[in-house]
């Protein structure tokens, strides 16, 4: 009987370890690796999407940075072509007036304190005046037989001067509205004929001390500027 009990005892053993213990264990083993499993593949996926999300902000971000960098590049090309026309206008018209100048005064003299230019062109008194007035001078007011003197000499054609009765009538007067202390009048001058004569010039061809006359102001002559 001890015999016997001892055999089913170690069969019974035997059977523990059998087959079935065996299917049970792997599939434990199986549910224990399916739990890690899960939680792995959702950390992996996670990493992966964030991976995507910041690869696409850093493109989003570079592609913003290069279009602003693109637009201030177009701006500061756009600045620098209005720089250069403006600079080219004003480079334009700072030639122009120096031909002007060229061409308005073929001469310019010093005598003194006193600085004059002649034109070499032709306009009525009033926009000779003008043309003075804008360059920071006048038409020339002589008040001496020696500026009279070196007046004459230096002019080749009629000229006006900076003398005229326009405002008031049969009153000759300076354009600093002073009145003449010295005249050099040619005989019979002013004469004021037809009433329109209110402008005096030199003219040229007689001596220095008998060569104004009137005229009048609409006529165009070339003229002499002080300043």
């Amino acid at each position: 009987m001890e015999i016997l009990r001892c055999m089913q005892n170690r069969s019974a053993a035997r059977n523990t370890f059998g087959p079935q213990t065996q299917i049970q264990n792997w599939t434990q083993t199986k549910n224990t690796r399916r739990r890690w499993f899960m939680p792995m593949a959702l950390g992996l996926l996670l990493i992966y999407v964030l991976l995507v999300v910041t690869l696409m902000l850093l493109y989003i971000s570079h592609k913003t940075e290069r279009d602003r960098m693109k637009m201030r590049y177009m701006e500061i090309v756009e600045e620098c072509n209005e720089t250069l026309n403006s600079l080219k206008v004003n480079y334009g018209r700072l030639t122009d007036e120096r031909e002007e100048l060229q061409k308005n005064f073929s001469k310019s003299f010093h005598k003194g304190t006193s600085r004059y230019f002649i034109s070499s062109e032709r306009k009525n008194w009033t926009d000779s005046r003008r043309f003075c007035r804008d360059r920071g001078g006048d038409l020339v007011i002589i008040n001496t037989e020696e500026e009279q003197r070196y007046i004459s000499s230096i002019i080749i054609k009629n000229t006006w001067i900076g003398l005229s009765d326009a405002d008031n009538k049969g009153v000759m007067k300076w354009v600093d509205n002073s009145t003449p202390n010295v005249t050099f009048w040619i005989s019979g001058e002013p004469n004021n004929a037809e009433g329109s004569k209110d402008c005096v010039q030199i003219v040229f061809s007689y001596p220095f001390n008998k060569n104004w006359n009137d005229q009048p102001c609409t006529e165009e002559r070339r003229w002499i500027c002080e300043n």
